[in-house]
């Protein structure tokens, strides 16, 4: 039986391979995005499996309208793909509390609206598959990324303690965390930097840049590879809670566990010297 999915930022980058490799699988996808042009021009003509509806995640009542246009044209939303994001790179003293907000507003609030809007579907069914893109930012702090990487934290708490709370409902959440992908990611349409410069900052801003630039569509992993597993994932009885993407996030995330584990052991006596003596 088809399930239907239900995926934001499908108008172009992993979003559209997600869309693609879902179509291929035999199953329904509603494709949202800021611009209706920009899902046609990327997924081409509405058809049968294929509804394309605009959407800004920001916004509560494009959110509720366009989850129940969904179900009222395939009946069911089985799987939702939090994918709508953008990265703001900077130092974080270089940031404006206008950045914070925006950063925030797309990448947690968005989710956050969207998510609100679609779990009472999944709930009434006692099913459903909710992926949640974060990033190996969301795993690893870097610098030139503090607020991009914050907010990729952010979703990865959240997607934890959503995970326990609808796990009764049949309801799976997985966090899905990506390396680099040969996207759109590093293009000025899903990047963006802060305004203000401060001069102490000034080499080390300009190396960051330029680093980023230089990795731009030469990115080690394949987005349709992901978007694949994606769809493998969805099928699964029981999916994991975290799923991370390509073999540079692989070996990064578990060297930062080796440093988490290393500083709690080299910390142990003081850590559990901290209760009350019984």
């Amino acid at each position: 039986m088809a399930r239907t999915w239900f995926i934001t930022g499908a108008s172009r980058g992993l979003g559209v391979e997600i869309a693609k490799a879902a179509l291929r699988a035999g199953d329904n996808v509603v494709a949202t995005g800021r611009k209706h042009a920009d899902l046609k021009a990327s997924l081409g003509t509405q058809s049968g499996p294929l509804l394309t509806l605009e959407q800004d995640v920001t916004n509560a009542q494009q959110a509720l309208s366009t989850a129940a246009a969904a179900v009222k044209h395939f009946g069911s939303i089985d799987v939702l793909v939090n994918n709508a994001g953008y990265g703001h790179l900077g130092f974080f003293e270089e940031t404006s509390e206008q950045d914070v907000m925006a950063q925030y507003a797309t990448n947690v609030f968005g989710l956050f609206t969207v998510t609100r809007a679609i779990l009472p579907i999944m709930r009434a069914a006692r099913n459903g598959r909710i992926f949640n893109l974060s990033s190996l930012a969301g795993v690893r702090g870097t610098e030139f990324a503090s607020l991009y990487c914050s907010s990729k934290f952010a979703v990865e708490g959240f997607s934890e303690s959503l995970a326990r709370e609808v796990a009764p409902f049949g309801i799976f959440v997985t966090i899905v965390e990506p390396g680099p992908f040969r996207t759109d990611f590093l293009s000025p349409e899903s990047l963006r930097f802060g305004a203000t410069t401060i001069g102490d900052y000034d080499a080390r801003r300009s190396q960051a840049r330029a680093a980023f630039e230089q990795r731009s569509g030469k990115q080690p992993g394949d987005p349709v590879k992901l978007s694949e597993a994606l769809v493998r994932l969805a099928g699964e009885a029981a999916p994991p809670l975290r799923f991370i993407a390509g073999s540079f996030a692989f070996e990064t995330a578990n060297a930062k566990l080796a440093q988490v584990k290393s500083d709690f052991d080299r910390w142990r006596e003081l850590s559990l010297s901290l209760d009350y003596s019984s």
